[in-house]
């Protein structure tokens, strides 16, 4: 008799409970370990940010730290890299424009 054991199961792997963040005031649902970028990708949003000239939509591009395509304003902080950044409950992740920092007391 063959055992059928999934790949979580063979490592003793335990799916831990979702929780929310959101993105422009859209609710996304994330895992605990799921970086920002990867939320954000799971819930089909494939650009936040907008670049400085021109305004062309960007997303994560190499998804480890190296470019700065993935830069999104994250709880109020403009600038961060969302594939570096990991998830957390109740996080507000909007939409970057240019530099990030428009609206800013500076």
């Amino acid at each position: 008799m063959t055992r059928h054991r999934s790949p979580a199961a063979l490592v003793g792997a335990a799916t831990e409970t979702a929780f929310e963040i959101t993105f422009d005031g859209r609710t996304l649902s994330a895992l605990p370990g799921q970086s920002v970028a990867a939320v954000l990708w799971s819930g089909g949003v494939l650009a936040w940010r907008t670049t400085r000239v021109g305004g062309r939509p960007r997303g994560a591009f190499c998804g480890m730290g190296q470019c700065f395509d993935c830069l999104a304003t994250i709880n109020g902080r403009p600038n961060r890299r969302a594939c570096l950044v990991p998830a957390r409950p109740g996080d507000a992740i909007t939409t970057q424009e240019g530099e990030g920092h428009a609206g800013l007391a500076v």
